[in-house]
C-alpha cells in the first residue's frame, strides 16, 4: 500500500494521503502542521531527530531496512517513510521566517508536467519569497515523490493551491493584481512565424540590440492544436518588455508556461484582463528557449529585486521626507 500511495495519483487523491521520505522532509511537514498517520522506520535512532510531541498520535512501525529499500525510489534510502494526510494549505503553519519575507509576488504554473521542473520551481518560489503558488489543471501532481524531492521542503514553506481551472484562478489572486506572462518568443518573431510559443514559456530571443525596447506588433491571432487536437483560440495581444525592466508597480502574479506547449490561451486572456505584460528573457539568437524552472528562477528573483528596491526607496522617503 505504501508503494501504491507513493506512485499512484489516483490512489493519493481518493484516499487523501501522501508519502514523504527522509528526515528533513518529514520534519518540515511535522513542524508545518501536517498530520502524520503512520511512520515506518528501520532504527529507533531515526525517531530522535523528529519532534517527539508530533509523533504521539501517529502509528509507529519498525520494519527491516530491506523493506524500506524495496519501497523507496531513492538510491540510498534513509530508512524513514511517513504517510501523511494530504496537507491543506489553509490549515498549515508556515515558518515565521518565510512569512516575514513574503512579497506581493505570486506564481501561476501553466501545464508544468515535468516533476523535476515543478519541484525546482516551487523551491525557487519559496526562495524568492512568493506569497502563493497556483497550479492549473494539467500540471503534474505536486505531491508526486519526484516533485517532493526536487522541492526540498518548499511544499511546507508557502501555500500551494493545485488542480485549479482557469475560471477559479482569479478568485485565488489578491485584489488589484497584475498578471504577467514569461514568454519564450519576442512579439516580432511571433508575427513572422505565426506560431504559438513552444518550450519553456520563459525565455525570449531578442533581435538586434538586447537593450532596445521590445514593442508588440499587430499580428493575426495564431492557431494551434493542443494534445487533444482541439484548435487553439484567438490569443490577445500583450505589451512586451524585458524582464529586467520595471513590472512590479502593483501586486503581481507571473505565469510560467509548460515545457511542451508554452503558455495557454487562458493564461494570455487572464493577463490581458489585468493589464499584464509579456516578460521577455533575451537569449542568444538560435537558442529556442530556456528550461521552465530556470526561467521561473530568473523572473521571480528579478521581481524580488525590484520589490525590495522599492521598499528601500519608500523607507528612505519616510526617513528623509521631501519638504
Amino acid at each position: 500500500k505504501v508503494v501504491t500511495i507513493a506512485k499512484s495519483k489516483k490512489f493519493r487523491d481518493h484516499h487523501g494521503k501522501v508519502v514523504l521520505e527522509g528526515h528533513r522532509l518529514i520534519k518540515d511537514a511535522l513542524e508545518a502542521g501536517a498530520v502524520l498517520q503512520s511512520l515506518f522506520f528501520s532504527t529507533v535512532g531515526h525517531l530522535k531527530e523528529l519532534p517527539e510531541a508530533k509523533l504521539k498520535r501517529a502509528n509507529l512501525v519498525k520494519v527491516k531496512f530491506e523493506d524500506i529499500k524495496s519501497w523507496s525510489d531513492l538510491i540510498t534510502p534513509q530508512g524513514l517513510i511517513g504517510i501523511f494526510s494530504k496537507p491543506d494549505h489553509a490549515k498549515m503553519s508556515y515558518p515565521a521566517a518565510q512569512l516575514t519575507s513574503s512579497l506581493p509576488l505570486l506564481l501561476i504554473c501553466d501545464n508544468i508536467r515535468d516533476p523535476g521542473n515543478l519541484g525546482t520551481i516551487l523551491r525557487s518560489a519559496a526562495g524568492a519569497g512568493c506569497e502563493k503558488v497556483l497550479l492549473t489543471k494539467g500540471c503534474v501532481d505536486p505531491w508526486e515523490p519526484k516533485v517532493l524531492r526536487a522541492g526540498m521542503g518548499a511544499h511546507f514553506r508557502l501555500p500551494i493551491v493545485a488542480n485549479l481551472d482557469w475560471e477559479s484562478v482569479p478568485g485565488n489572486l489578491p485584489a488589484g493584481v497584475q498578471v504577467c506572462v514569461a514568454d519564450n518568443k519576442d512579439p516580432g518573431a511571433q508575427a513572422e512565424t505565426a506560431s504559438v510559443s513552444r518550450g519553456a514559456g520563459g525565455a525570449a530571443s531578442a533581435p538586434g540590440n538586447p537593450k532596445a525596447p521590445v514593442k508588440s506588433k499587430p499580428k493575426a491571432a495564431p492557431e494551434c492544436e493542443d494534445e487533444e487536437g482541439a484548435a487553439g483560440v484567438g490569443v490577445p495581444e500583450l505589451a512586451a518588455q524585458y524582464y529586467y525592466e520595471n513590472w512590479t508597480q502593483t501586486p503581481v502574479a507571473v505565469v510560467i508556461g509548460g515545457e511542451t506547449h508554452g503558455l495557454s490561451p487562458d493564461a494570455l486572456h487572464l493577463a490581458a484582463s489585468t493589464g499584464g505584460k509579456r516578460l521577455v528573457i533575451p537569449v542568444v539568437s538560435g537558442v529556442d528557449s530556456l528550461n521552465s524552472a530556470i526561467a521561473a528562477g530568473i523572473v521571480l528573483f528579478e521581481g524580488k529585486r525590484q520589490l525590495l528596491r522599492r521598499h528601500e526607496r519608500e523607507d528612505e522617503r519616510q526617513k528623509f521626507p521631501v519638504v
